[in-house]
């Protein structure tokens, strides 16, 4: 699967990605190449944070669609390769061991953001993984 980004960068910021059929969808990075290999692990995120919501993935548009929608600004178009093999859809119930209060404090946090238990340790997972780039 191959989403069109929009990458920009002004003089004092690293270079900014932008996926413009998935809002919210943002990322960036020191240079052309790591901002789309950012970017394709914050698409992977974002998609999975979707499937988990049971959210409608948008379809995705063509470069040619998106350039008219956002003329004139400057932005450097490309397509980032998703692989789509590393998402899921099916929810798998599993058994974990947690300290008592760790998992007090988990359920709080939780509660607090309006999360479920699942929700937020899979949304935790999920950053850890990201911000960490293992794949």
């Amino acid at each position: 699967m191959r989403y069109a980004i929009f990458i920009e960068k002004d003089s004092s910021s690293d270079y900014g990605v932008t996926v413009p059929d998935l809002p919210g969808c943002f990322s960036a990075g020191p240079t052309i190449d790591e901002a789309i290999a950012n970017a394709q692990e914050a698409i992977l995120t974002h998609i999975e944070g979707m499937f988990m919501d049971n959210d409608t993935i948008p379809t995705r548009s063509s470069i040619e669609t998106l350039k008219q929608k956002h003329k004139n600004r400057g932005y450097i178009w490309a397509l980032c390769d998703i692989d789509t093999s590393k998402l899921s859809e099916n929810i798998k119930r599993v058994n974990i061991t947690i300290p008592e209060r760790l998992l007090t404090k988990i359920d709080t946090y939780a509660k607090d953001e309006g999360e479920t238990r699942s929700g937020f340790l899979t949304h935790a997972a999920l950053e850890y993984i990201s911000r960490n780039s293992y794949q």
